[in-house]
């Protein structure tokens, strides 16, 4: 997609001198110095002079990088695409690792898609006058076989993979190359990023007595015995907790984490993107490169960014203490130069989703006039609508909010062409399949389909509790079921929030083998999805005489017969549907162990109108049932 340039809080800058023909330019990829198409590639220029974060000429508001890209595509010469890329100020281009807050470094990431001659532009402005600029061409490789590749992420339901990132494409369409991504990932903790080993990293919560702030709340200690030799670090071998930790997420099936970028006046007051809390027009270059080297873990891992853009007790922080901005719709510019900002830095990355807001509106209720007054709907589809355009990579954008208030925040935004899903709070869970048809339903009939995730479980006192509470068995059974409930309603999966009042919860969690049989069962869900195509099943039917079942089907094509799958909860009762008369196959699935499908009281049932569907082979377990297919 061609991205407009955008317009930031741009300063008068004082006339420079004109610029030499050609600005040096250093250009890096990840893969032994080849360039495969759908794998990111750093531009980094020189620019006249020496900028500090904290200098006279501010980098960030004084001064725009542009990025214009044109690619001339092997496979037909005729067919171009373009690409309108936004650039940072990157320091001395190593500042994750020297943590320095000064240097002439300028940087622009780009993901060519295809293979061809990528023709590049980079134009540095200070205010209105161009101060540097480089222009080249760099040969771009065919994509590297998904087997040669650390990680591929698909999306789905109204989302899945085109080349390696995720695009919009209408669901249960089988045309579309790839496997659909179902998420099963990490809500908890929401301050991820609150991490004691990157710069400027500390809590606002209370003061040592020498008035010094207090030291971020994370340390992931458990976790370093999850690092291995080969893994990143930096500063001298600092992150290793960090880094270990998503190493065991990965090996545990966890595929997706729920992070705050920015959390001022926030619950954690621990995680800003800014050299200070207090300025938010400067930007810590040495700890957003750390971040970056996180992020670049979690591509290698398979590990969707799920980056939640406010919480509710901030969600109009930007507009109240800098400004409206200049518009009909209250947009502070700081708002607008921190979606760049974190566009410019991570829009690369190929499984990232751009949530506006943790619990986001609705507009002003209770909460008038203060950092967390709700955002407007016609805030949010103008903040949806800058990011969408400044976004090279067309990333999906959903918005979270109150189990109450999904009408009134989600009904004005179906159709809208700057929202693809969302981010459903549901409180109690046992509403999750009710919730998930209804989203997927309203949203296909405005003409835009919306894909569903599950990404918070209620009540907030509890969650996902931790394997070793009281109550946990019966906790994760009900997790478990809304989760398939999710999955069988059309579903893109959930991330598991895990309440305040227990061990490792959504401020203080340490140690993610405190849920260890949640992620267990959440990868079993998962990898059954995969493997059974189920993006391609259709929900329903409906079982009013069998409480809590749920179940999809999948028509008969390309000589595959018609398949039903159905979850049958322990004690649910006989669910009766209409089948084809005949003999037909039932298999049982286990969704607590996993295993092998299982044979009950019979290998085969007899089709027909109102056919019960019984003889698992444990009644006093749930099932997951398959008929035909």
């Amino acid at each position: 997609m061609l991205a407009p340039a955008l317009l930031l809080v741009a300063l008068a800058a004082p006339p420079a001198e004109a610029p030499p023909a050609e600005a040096p330019v250093e250009i890096t990829g990840p893969v032994d110095e080849a360039f495969p198409a759908g794998v990111p590639i750093t531009l980094t220029l020189t620019g006249p002079e020496v900028l500090r974060e904290d200098g006279e000429r501010n980098p960030f508001t004084d001064y725009t990088l542009t990025g214009a890209f044109s690619l001339l595509a092997r496979d037909n010469p005729f067919e171009g695409a373009a690409l309108t890329v936004p650039g940072y100020f990157a320091a001395d281009g190593s500042a994750g690792q020297t943590g320095a807050e000064a240097g002439d470094r300028w940087r622009v990431h780009v993901r060519p898609e295809r293979a061809g001659e990528l023709d590049y532009k980079l134009t540095l402005k200070a205010g209105d006058a161009v101060v540097a600029e480089a222009t080249g061409t760099i040969e771009v490789g065919p994509a590297l076989k998904q087997s040669e590749q650390n990680a591929s992420f698909h999306v789905r339901g109204a989302l899945q993979s085109w080349d390696g990132r995720l695009v919009l494409v209408p669901p249960g369409d089988a045309a579309v190359a790839g496997t659909p991504f179902y998420k099963t990932g990490a809500d908890s903790p929401e301050n991820l990023l609150g991490y004691v080993d990157f710069d400027g990293t500390y809590t606002l919560k209370g003061k040592r007595p020498t008035g010094d702030p207090r030291p971020a709340p994370h340390r992931y200690e458990p976790h370093l015995q999850d690092w291995t030799d080969g893994d990143p670090t930096w500063r001298d071998g600092k992150g290793k907790g960090l880094i270990g930790a998503l190493n065991y997420l990965a090996g545990a099936g966890a595929n997706s984490i729920y992070f705050l970028p920015f959390n001022v006046a926030g619950d954690g007051k621990d995680v800003w993107p800014h050299a200070s809390p207090d300025d938010r027009t400067r930007f810590d270059c040495s700890k957003l490169d750390q971040w970056e080297i996180v992020f670049n873990h979690c591509d290698r891992l398979g590990i969707a960014l799920h980056v939640i853009l406010s919480e509710t007790e901030n969600e109009s922080l930007f507009e109240h203490r800098d400004g409206p901005g200049d518009g009909d719709v209250p947009f502070a510019d700081t708002r607008k130069l921190y979606y760049r900002e974190l566009i410019a830095r991570f829009g690369h990355h190929p499984a990232l989703v751009w949530n506006l807001g943790e619990e986001n509106g609705p507009e002003g209720e209770g909460r008038k006039n203060s950092d967390a007054a709700g955002n407007s709907n016609a805030q949010r589809l103008a903040f949806a609508q800058f990011i969408k355009e400044a976004d090279p990579y067309d990333h999906p954008i959903v918005v979270h909010t109150y189990p109450g208030k999904q009408e009134t925040v989600y009904t004005p935004l179906l159709g809208s062409p700057y929202f693809d899903g969302v981010s459903l709070q549901l409180k109690p869970m046992e509403v999750t399949r009710e919730q998930t048809l209804k989203w997927i339903r309203l949203s296909r009939e405005a003409g835009r389909p919306w894909f569903a995730c599950l990404d918070e479980t209620g009540p907030a006192n509890d969650g996902v509790l931790p394997d070793a509470a009281d109550g946990a068995a019966e906790n994760h059974l009900r997790v478990r079921r809304a989760l398939w409930a999710n999955l069988l309603s059309g579903g893109s999966g959930a991330e598991w929030y895990f309440g305040y009042q227990h061990a490792h919860n959504d401020l203080n969690l340490e140690d993610f083998r405190s849920r260890a049989e949640v992620w267990a069962f959440s990868k079993l869900a998962r990898e059954f999805a995969e493997r059974e195509d189920l993006h391609l099943y259709e929900p329903g039917p409906e079982f009013a005489e069998a409480k809590g079942v749920v179940a999809a089907s999948r028509s008969a094509s390309n000589g595959r017969l018609g398949t039903t799958l159905l979850y049958i909860p322990a004690g649910a009762g006989t669910p009766r549907l209409d089948l084809p008369k005949g003999e037909l196959t039932i298999r049982w699935f286990d969704p607590e162990t996993g295993g092998a499908w299982q044979r009950g009281q019979s290998a085969t049932i007899l089709g027909g109108p109102g056919t019960g569907i019984a003889g698992s082979p444990d009644e006093a377990r749930d099932w997951v049932v398959k008929i035909g297919g």
